[in-house]
Formats: structure tokens, sequence, C-alpha cells
């Protein structure tokens, strides 16, 4: 996956002149407190350099995460249409871009940002390419949601990493209420994130929220340590991304994990393929979540027909069926 013809065009102008040895450095500390889940009070992107390091080694990497989550709402509920969106901790607009290429239609959009560099960055980027009427907003996730209105898609993406545990049914209970209909939370796909959204799942489903991706069922999670969901995007590096990290491979794999819940009831929902399918010749195993709340391994051969058929075609993280 790609960035959005207009966006990496935009991102490749922000970043002409600036020194490579400088952006080394800033993606190294930005990766380094990524890592280490660091909470202690500073902004992960709080100077101009940090932000330019997050332009060009992880906007394609969050992009195309949560685009997928996007992928999989919209198979889900082809039917949800938003006209509004409120993305809490926007970054330089991640979500904004995915959600006008999922939703050409969307018609408003409120972004809150505690970081003004990114925030500057932001509206550079979106300006004159994306139509959406676009506020953005100066504040913190876990303090400054009073006084938001609830809008059609409420998201939250790689940022409850950055909130002390002891706030976030705080948090999940602000989204819930600002949701009028559906909710996205996107997370790295670590066993800490994993487990984040596990807490969120339960609470939200406390609160009466629909699971429409990516549990096929309401049943606790199936799923015990070490094992843990989460899923992978392949993402092209560009040649600046590829000097900056001093890579030679022309890709890499972005993990993640996310959740999408809904006021409105869900669909019956197939199994999803939680792992990298294991193909061989005239069969393939996957590693499914079931519908029953169940997870394992399943074989398909030529003699399943059109079952085989289906799962030589699903990848991880698709649905099957």
């Amino acid at each position: 996956m790609e960035l959005p013809a207009p966006l990496r065009q935009g991102v490749d102008g922000l970043l002409e002149n600036v020194p490579l040895p400088a952006l080394k450095q800033a993606a190294k500390t930005l990766s380094e407190r990524y890592r280490a889940e660091l909470r202690d009070g500073r902004l992960h992107m709080g100077e101009d350099m940090a932000v330019k390091a997050y332009l060009a080694t992880r906007l394609p990497a969050t992009y195309a995460a949560v685009r997928a989550s996007l992928n999989a709402l919209v198979a889900t509920r082809p039917d949800f249409q938003p006209k509004t969106l409120l993305d809490i901790g926007a970054g330089p607009g991640t979500m904004l871009w995915a959600t006008t290429d999922a939703w050409p239609e969307l018609e408003q959009a409120v972004l809150v940002e505690a970081s003004a560099a990114v925030r500057k960055v932001g509206q550079s980027l979106a300006a004159g390419m994306i139509a959406v009427r676009t506020d953005w907003i100066a504040g913190d996730a876990t303090i400054d949601l009073d006084g938001l209105q609830p809008t059609d898609l409420v998201s939250i993406a790689y940022v409850l990493d950055e909130v002390a545990p002891a706030s976030l049914p705080k948090l999940i209970d602000r989204l819930w209420r600002l949701t009028a209909d559906t909710l996205l939370i996107v997370e790295p796909g670590t066993p800490a994130g994993w487990r984040r959204v596990l807490t969120a799942r339960q609470q939200l489903i406390e609160a009466g929220a629909h699971l429409l991706a990516p549990c096929p069922h309401r049943a606790p999670c199936p799923l015990t340590p070490p094992d843990w969901c989460h899923f992978a995007r392949r993402v092209a590096r560009s040649r600046l991304h590829r000097l900056v990290k001093d890579a030679d491979v022309p890709w890499e794999d972005e993990k993640s994990i996310y959740l999408a819940a809904s006021r409105q009831p869900a669909p019956a929902r197939p199994a999803r393929v939680i792992a990298p399918p294991k193909a061989g010749s005239g069969k393939v195993v996957l590693k499914l979540c079931q519908p029953d709340g169940s997870a394992g391994e399943q074989l398909f051969s030529k003699r399943d027909g059109e079952g085989f058929k289906a799962a030589r075609r699903v990848d991880w993280g698709d649905a099957l069926g």
C-alpha cells in the first residue's frame, strides 16, 4: 500500500530540503519513544524535526494500517456512509486522508491534536487537497473533549499507547458518548496494543456496543498469551524512507490491531483469518477466529471445492466469505 499521490507529493515537498543527518537522528529518537511507549508528558511529535521524521518514516505505515481497518469496516457495513468525522489525536491528518479515500462523500471533519507543529503540517498537507470542511482543534485526548459534538464516525489511532492505563476507561467512555454511529480504534500490533484493545472491547460491549470488526463475535477473545491478535499490511518505502532508516528492502510490514464498534446492530460476520495462511500443494491452512467465539487452524483441500477456492483467495486479516 502507498500514500495517496497528493499526500505523497505534499510530504515530498515538505521534506525536500531537510538535512538527512538531522532527519535520521530525529527518526531514531521518535522510533525509540514509540517502542518504549513512553508516557512522560512530552509529545512524541512536539517539535518540527520530529514531525518531519514522522512524515518520512511513520506516516506511510500508519496510513496503511488505518486504511486497512476502514476497508474491513466497509466490508462489514457497506451501508455505512459517514458524513461527519471526529478524529482524536489526529497527527498530520492521517485518518482524514484515509477516510476521504474510503468515503469521498464525507462532509465535515473535526481533528483534535495537541501538537501545534503537527497541526500546522496537517493543515498544510490538506490545504487545497481535501475538500471536506475541516476544523483543527488544539486539545489533549484525555482532558479536552468537552464541548465536542457527536459524529457519525469517531476515530482514535495510535493514541491509546500514549495514555496512562488509569485514564483509559474515562477516555473510552467519552469517545463512545461522542459516537453517533461507529467508533474505530487502531493500535500498534503488539501484545500491549492488543491488551489495550481488549480492555476497550470489553468496556464497549458492556456499554451496549455492537462489534463490527475484526471480531466475528462478542464472546471473550479466544486467544491467550503468548499468542495475540494483530494484522499486517505491506508498505512501500520511498527512497527517502530507505535512506533515513538505512534500509535496503523497498518495503516494510506494519503490524496493527483495530476495533470497530457501532450503535447499529452488527450483521452476521464470517470467520476472520488471524494469521498468515499456510499454503501447500492442493491445500491451505487458515488460522480462523470463528463466529462461535472459538479460534484455531482449519485445513482446506481440493476436496472442499468452493471452500478451498475461497480459502486460497483470502489473506491475513480478511474475512472468510
